[in-house]
């Protein structure tokens, strides 16, 4: 992105904000512009819908903004990745929000496990989906990611298993116990066909019990292992997307060890 662009403050729009060339606000938005930043008319930021599309805009009326031109941008990762995060309690799921939006994860699905604690109201996860979009305006990203509603592990197990036969997806269980292939190594030198997608699930405090190992197993998950310490429920979804990312980044020269 160009330097003096790069300075612009960012804005997260709902396409049906946008009508020709005119960006009508939110009350929410004009206070953060006008109170917030202190913008005047004729000051520049950037919008973004979310959608992968970006603009140039000019803070105009009170209510309204005016679109200069289109921005063309590229932050996204090649192959989208979808991490299936058990629930950690308390409010954990806050920092795995921000932490993997940052990291470019392209859906979040929260998932109740036998030993997941938390039982999610409507509130905790429209506020995971706003510090989702807070996180995205920051991070430069494209696309915010969606925050699929917390549903039980054994009910997310079939529609993985159908996106991996039927699309070419991969996915990954993230466990610290039975001596599993590092996840790393299987990336680097298992899949030389880069897949559709890549599902990563990682446990709860206390790990993945057996039934559940062995059912996301039958349902084509590989069992894989985010290093020889046992990391805490918060910080497993973070190193794992982290991994994946670096290897989809990485020079072609460095992908393979």
């Amino acid at each position: 992105m160009d330097e003096s662009l790069s300075q612009l403050q960012r804005v997260a729009i709902a396409p049906s904000q946008l009508q020709h060339s005119t960006l009508t606000l939110t009350p929410e938005q004009q206070h953060y512009l006008r109170r917030v930043l202190r913008l005047q008319q004729g000051d520049r930021f950037i919008a973004m819908d979310g959608q992968g599309c970006w603009w140039l805009a000019m803070v105009d009326q009170a209510t309204t903004a005016v679109v200069l031109e289109a921005i063309a941008i590229a932050t996204e990762l090649p192959i989208p990745m979808t991490l299936l995060v058990a629930m950690p309690k308390g409010n954990g799921m806050d920092d795995i929000v921000r932490q993997t939006t940052e990291l470019g994860v392209a859906e979040i699905w929260p998932v109740m496990s036998d030993r997941t604690l938390l039982q999610p109201s409507a509130t905790k996860v429209e506020r995971w989906r706003r510090i989702a979009r807070e996180a995205a305006e920051q991070s430069e990203r494209q696309f915010i990611p969606t925050i699929l509603e917390p549903t039980p592990w054994v009910q997310a197990l079939e529609p993985v298993a159908q996106a991996v036969v039927e699309t070419g997806a991969i996915a990954y269980l993230c466990t610290a116990r039975g001596n599993p292939r590092s996840l790393l190594t299987d990336w680097q030198q298992h899949r030389p066909t880069p897949p559709s997608r890549i599902f990563v699930a990682t446990g709860p405090e206390g790990g993945w019990s057996l039934a559940e190992q062995e059912g996301a197993i039958a349902h084509h998950f590989s069992p894989v292992s985010l290093g020889q310490r046992i990391l805490r429920a918060v910080t497993a979804p973070g190193v794992a997307i982290a991994l994946l990312a670096a290897v989809q980044e990485a020079p072609p020269s460095a992908k393979q060890p």
